[in-house]
């Protein structure tokens, strides 16, 4: 009888490993849940194969790569495919599916009807690998969880909750209302970011123009006007860097090549990713975009997760991996220790110094007269304004920032081009005087 290893966590989120002697894998995913276990990954324990013999009787040389001993994972990869689909098309497909779940379609039939008409191609094959997945007997998440690139560890634990609960069309309702606020925030941000950028990059463009064309021309005309004396000092200046983009270009571009690989390299670093993030949090006009955003996803997961029936521990963990900031990744650890000690939430939240005091007393408050849940979410939705108001500050000063920083660049050319106009024009001045004081 075959040997599966398994991953699972309880209740309280903890893992927990083990071996199980059973028939097949669905009856040991059926053991691993009469243990009152969550299971996250059943691997069967590799047999050893028997060697196949040549004409001759020798046993023949297997070509390319020996496979390892141990475990199989049975999270299989789709040939093919790219691996992950984009927010907004995994969005569309969640309300899809949780509309026709909702309307009474089985849902082994509602992923036939989106696999037919899904235009996608790498979500069009995830669809039929889910639908032969329940096929084959496993269940929706389990399904899901063979995907970890497309469906995060949220998706799965909360379809897995539903299924537990046999609620999977309200949980899947409340996912797909998750995703799409989660896309609109994003969509807002990535909105009131369009113009700053495109000015940016028109600016750039005419910046490197001036610079290449325009300023050298200059060059040999003040040489010819001023008789081999010396440019002002800023002009030269002007000029030398003129010259180095114009002349040196391949070395420019790869000096800022090298910059931005080598600033990449830093942010993925444990210490540049939490100097980087703690920096999005301070800098003024994006710093208070980035942190409502960031306690408009922290709540929102967590109340979507817990009104779901995910255990808190494990819930707290889920929501530690999406955070996307590593200041509210160490809030929320900080948290899940305290919960796990038996203490309570606020206590930490109010130690990290990143969320305000208002969210505190919300949380405190709907801790103690357990509704932890539905005060997460309100926290969400007034945090979801909250980001509007914030992007439209924040726009509202990068515009006239952005027109200084333009003007003081282009106003500097521009000076650095008439210094040595307004030089000659103080010496034919000078020179005129002189002659009339001679007659």
């Amino acid at each position: 009888m075959p040997k599966y290893n398994y991953v699972a966590m309880d209740a309280h989120g903890k893992e927990t490993k083990g071996t199980l002697e059973v028939a097949s894998q669905n009856e040991a995913i059926a053991r691993v849940k009469d243990m009152n276990l969550f299971p996250t990954k059943i691997v069967e324990v590799d047999k050893p194969k028997p060697e196949k013999a040549d004409k001759k009787g020798k046993p023949a040389q297997a070509g390319g790569k020996p496979k390892k001993k141990g475990q199989i994972n049975i999270n299989l990869k789709i040939p093919g495919l790219g691996g992950g689909v984009k927010s907004k098309v995994l969005t569309t497909f969640t309300r899809q599916l949780a509309t026709l779940v909702d309307a009474g379609l089985p849902l082994l039939r509602g992923l036939r009807v989106l696999e037919k008409q899904e235009r996608n191609a790498n979500l069009k094959n995830i669809i039929g690998e889910l639908a032969l997945s329940i096929e084959g007997g496993s269940t929706f998440s389990e399904g899901l969880a063979q995907h970890p690139k497309v469906f995060n560890r949220l998706f799965v634990n909360m379809v897995k909750a539903g299924e537990l609960g046999g609620v999977l069309e309200v949980v899947l309702n409340r996912l797909s209302e998750f995703m799409e606020k989660a896309q609109k925030i994003k969509g807002k941000v990535i909105a009131a970011m369009f113009y700053p950028v495109a000015v940016l990059v028109v600016a750039t463009a005419i910046l490197l123009i001036l610079m290449v064309k325009v300023v050298p021309s200059f060059k040999s005309v003040f040489e010819g006007m001023l008789e081999g004396s010396q440019l002002p000092a800023f002009t030269r200046l002007v000029l030398g860097i003129s010259e180095m983009i114009k002349d040196h270009i391949v070395i420019t571009t790869g000096i800022l090549a090298v910059f931005v690989v080598l600033f990449m390299l830093f942010i993925k670093t444990k210490f540049g990713r939490y100097a980087w993030d703690k920096f999005k949090l301070k800098v003024p006009a994006v710093g208070p975009v980035v942190s409502k955003v960031s306690i408009a996803r922290f709540t929102r997961t967590l109340g979507t997760l817990v009104s779901s029936g995910v255990p808190i521990l494990q819930a707290l963990t889920i929501v530690k991996e999406t955070a996307g900031n590593v200041i509210i990744s160490n809030a929320v650890n900080a948290v899940h220790e305290s919960v796990k000690e038996g203490e309570t939430i606020t206590a930490p939240l109010e130690a990290s110094g990143v969320f305000p005091p208002m969210v505190i007393s919300m949380v405190d408050v709907g801790e103690q007269t357990g509704a932890l849940p539905e005060m997460l979410l309100k926290i969400a939705d007034n945090y979801d304004e909250e980001v509007d108001n914030a992007v439209a500050a924040m726009t509202s000063l990068l515009e006239p920032i952005m027109i200084v920083f333009l003007a003081v660049v282009v106003g500097s050319i521009v000076i650095a081009m008439f210094l040595p106009l307004i030089e000659l024009m103080n010496r034919v001045g000078d020179s005129g005087g002189g002659g009339k004081k001679d007659d």
